[in-house]
């Protein structure tokens, strides 16, 4: 050993003064993806126009092939063991009216449904104006907009299983 246990260590440099830093993220989570400003205009807008390609693609294809017939879809497992009807039972209805131009029957078979798609709709402008600008999209959420939402899910499906709220029911 070069120095006897007790000794006293030599003091460490005090760290470079200069910008801070941001921490380093959490284990799990994401890297932020930023948007190289080099980058041209068509380039930062592939990632938003390919999403809108995906959902155009679904939207098209449940415009064409109507839920309302069966055979074409497989049937809600929470509604089909229980009798319930789940967030989600009546969105495939809501996306084929809203694909065939009717919001009003959207809003009848799945009310939630047509509001995830508004708010889809709000989000993805944003997203496309960020990205021509070439800046990044953050969307961050705290646990609480997570609890709030699994809490809106909840309320929705009780209310529309019960007699008072058969008007949610698709």
């Amino acid at each position: 050993m070069d120095h006897a246990p007790n000794a006293p260590h030599p003091p460490t440099a005090p760290p470079p003064a200069g910008p801070r830093q941001p921490p380093p993220a959490p284990y799990g989570a994401p890297a932020p993806y930023e948007v190289p400003q080099s980058a041209s205009r068509v380039r930062r807008l592939l990632p938003p126009l390919a999403a809108l390609a995906g959902v155009a693609a679904a939207f098209t294809y449940v415009g064409l092939v109507d839920p309302n017939e069966s055979g074409h879809y497989p049937p809600c497992p929470l509604y089909s063991l229980t009798g319930l009807y789940c967030p989600g039972c009546g969105g495939l209805r809501g996306a084929h009216a809203l694909a065939q131009g009717d919001p009003l029957t959207a809003f009848g078979d799945n009310a939630l449904a047509l509001v995830g798609y508004v708010i889809f709709a709000v989000v993805w402008v944003i997203w496309v104006v960020r990205a021509g600008k070439g800046l990044p999209l953050r969307i961050t959420q705290r646990p609480l907009w997570w609890w709030t939402l699994g809490a809106v899910l909840m309320a929705f499906s009780v209310i529309r299983n019960m007699p008072f709220g058969s008007w949610l029911a698709p």
